[in-house]
């Protein structure tokens, strides 16, 4: 099956082309087709992963040439290792609990064929991401990525908010995307290749010197800043909720946002050349957490709270990956890799739960405000307590998947303590976020009594997603327990392979922090020991600039999109009056410019021919009753001309007199001659 995982991205592709030019007006059929591609690819991703198990990690890497240059060499290919082999079972697995699970909350949808044809698309982007075996390739099927979702978060375009929601991802990527070109365009430059060994071999060959090493690293990260929704590109996550919730659990759970941590994780030799670039990836990833962390405290959008425990996980992930690069840049061999990459596996599979959790929720009430939920556990038991399972896995609970991995992180800090003791922080407000969620939403009284008369659970191809996702929100971590000789350490690593040991202190510390999270919360939001609304009161400054997210959006609003729209106005204006003001001015004394030249060529120039003509044929005319042929008309001129002569030699009057004489007599002539030539030329009509 190895030989042939390079078509696992093709078996969505296919549903996706069926979809689109053959079954889009079946609706059932072009479900069950996705459906059934996806779980074919998850069996395929499944026997990859045995066989991966069973060759022991040895790696796999299939290409063909696509362009081959003097100074580059483009290939189309793909890579198989331990972490393609994990990331394919954990993209399909998440992937195909969405589909199934949509067929409930997606009933009724008008454009359930596109849908699903949408979701097909996706997962295809994000399993020919995972396989790509040069950075090209990834590039291009990070685009792609970042298309789908585009046309998922805005699936429901008619409302404003998740057409805007969709447009602020897409923009908001791009700008990490454009350091992510920059790094590779870098790379490609220095290293002549974009193939991930070849790249790696040169970087390790120390041919590339620190400063190329450290710009390319941080440009790369910045394509996962963007992705992963990490400071301060994060603002797009949260808006993204405007989307289907299935599409919430699919793109912040397992795949769109776990590509930028797949990314640096896959990239890592890059970044352990150098302390700089992964000294920035971990105060990023560190700063990320904490913030959404303190953020997620004060939300009350049972979507909103996830997506920003989602960016605070993803935080802790590129953390540990960014600790991981700095240490083994320092000659230290630290759990960091395995730890962050771990911690991706188990994060997805609670936060999907998490999030089909909570649209089962919101399915049943018709709200994702949770001040108007209370009391569903009776209702709802299926959804609350899976609920409650991966909320106990993500604030690191014992013996549940989150706890494993999670401890893993908190060893990697050990020995940086600034990072451990903000790790801490954040796993205990995580807890207490989690299980405030958790007691406003199942606990209690009603507080909408009639959305709760008409709340219900939701169907079972809902419900089995729900279940099944739950059990591995349980066991799922279990692959990575510390005293397992070849366990998810053994198989994942980078460089010499970690050997996890129980730290017995460090668990107990972890748990402590969790629990006391919990306890928080219960006191709080459960047993009402304690008021949030005097909290509230109390730290009002902090708790109105946690409510806000640090007025992230307002402050780009006010030194980015105002200052832009404003330009654009200004270049729109400068376009319209000036440039277009020029061009029709132009165009305007041309045509003035045109007419003045048509008047002076009919008027000046042709008038001067014509005049010309037209002075010609009246002498023409006039001379030619002088040239009559009769000798007594010749006579009398010449004895005229005579008399003339005489009387101008002696009275100068009396020449002009008899001048004007003749003049006059010539002209009485020719109007009698005129005169009778027209009248014999009307007889023959008068006659007829």
């Amino acid at each position: 099956m190895l030989e042939n995982a390079f078509i696992i991205p093709f078996y969505p592709l296919f549903a996706f082309v069926m979809i689109i030019f053959v079954t889009r007006w079946k609706e059932k059929l072009s479900s069950y087709l996705s459906i059934g591609m996806i779980l074919i690819a998850l069996a395929h991703s499944i026997g990859v992963l045995i066989q991966m198990i069973g060759r022991h990690g040895e790696p796999l890497e299939m290409s063909i040439p696509f362009i081959t240059l003097p100074s580059l060499h483009l290939e189309l290919g793909a890579w198989f290792d331990p972490l393609t082999a994990v990331m394919l079972v954990v993209v399909t697995t998440v992937s195909s609990c969405v589909q199934i699970y949509s067929l409930g909350y997606m009933h009724g949808d008008p454009r359930w064929s596109r849908y699903f044809s949408y979701l097909s698309l996706f997962t295809f982007s994000m399993l020919g991401l995972v396989i790509a075996n040069n950075f090209f390739m990834i590039f291009i099927f990070w685009e792609l990525v970042g298309l789908t979702s585009y046309l998922l978060i805005g699936f429901w375009f008619e409302k404003k908010s998740a057409s805007d929601a969709g447009k602020k991802a897409f923009i908001t990527t791009r700008i990490g995307d454009l350091g992510f070109i920059v790094g590779l365009l870098m790379l490609g430059l220095y290293a002549g290749t974009f193939n991930y060994q070849e790249v790696f071999s040169i970087v390790k060959s120390g041919t590339l010197s620190p400063a190329i090493l450290g710009a390319a690293g941080v440009l790369i990260f910045c394509g996962a800043v963007g992705k992963s929704a990490q400071f301060p590109l994060h603002v797009w996550l949260p808006d993204a909720m405007e989307g289907p919730t299935p599409v919430s659990a699919l793109i912040h759970a397992a795949t769109m946002v776990a590509a930028g941590v797949y990314l640096v994780a896959r990239a890592m030799t890059l970044f352990a050349a150098s302390g700089t670039a992964s000294m920035v990836v971990a105060v990023i990833g560190l700063i990320t957490s904490f913030m959404a962390a303190t953020i997620a405290l004060t939300q009350f959008d049972i979507k909103r709270v996830l997506a920003y425990s989602t960016v605070s996980q993803l935080g802790y992930m590129i953390m540990a990956l960014g600790l991981y690069g700095y240490d083994t840049y320092n000659h230290h061999h630290t759990p960091g890799f395995y730890a962050g990459t771990f911690h991706l596996m188990t994060h997805a599979f609670f936060k999907a739960l998490l999030f089909l959790g909570a649209g089962s929720v919101i399915h049943a009430v018709h709200t994702n405000d949770i001040r108007e939920m209370g009391g569903l556990f009776g209702k709802m038991k299926i959804t609350a307590i899976t609920f409650i399972v991966a909320s106990l896995s993500i604030a690191g609970i014992f013996p549940l998947s989150g706890f494993w991995s999670k401890d893993e992180i908190v060893a990697a800090t050990s020995a940086h303590p600034v990072f451990m003791v903000f790790t801490l922080a954040i796993a205990f407000m995580t807890a207490f976020y989690m299980f405030r969620l958790c007691f406003m939403t199942f606990t209690g009284k009603p507080r909408d009594q009639h959305r709760y008369d008409h709340a219900h659970e939701s169907p079972k191809s809902m419900t089995v997603p729900l279940m099944f996702l739950g059990f591995l929100s349980v066991f799922a971590g279990w692959v990575g327990l510390p005293w397992l000789g070849h366990g998810f350490a053994s198989f994942v690593f980078h460089g010499e392979a970690y050997h996890p040991h129980a730290n017995y202190p460090l668990m107990l510390i972890s748990t402590v922090v969790a629990v006391s999270g919990i306890g928080l919360a219960y006191a709080m939001y459960y047993k009402k020991a304690i008021s949030p609304d005097a909290i509230v009161e109390k730290f009002k400054p902090l708790y109105t600039l946690l409510y806000n997210k640090y007025y992230f959006d307002e402050l780009y609003d006010i030194i980015l999109i105002r200052p832009i729209l404003g330009l654009t106005n200004v270049l729109w204006w400068f376009d319209a009056n000036v440039i277009d003001g020029l061009v029709n001015f132009a165009g305007w004394i041309t045509i003035k410019w045109a007419d003045v030249k048509m008047w002076f060529d009919k008027w000046i120039i042709d008038g001067a021919v014509n005049g010309t003509g037209h002075v010609c044929m009246f002498f023409s005319w006039l001379f030619r009753y002088i040239q009559s042929g009769s000798f007594q008309f010749y006579t009398l001129v010449i004895i005229g001309a005579a008399l003339e002569i005489m009387l101008f030699r002696v009275s100068l009057w009396a020449f002009y007199i008899l001048l004007a004489a003749v003049i006059l007599l010539a002209l009485l002539r020719l109007a009698i001659k005129t005169n009778r030539s027209g009248r014999v030329k009307a007889e023959p009509n008068i006659e007829a």
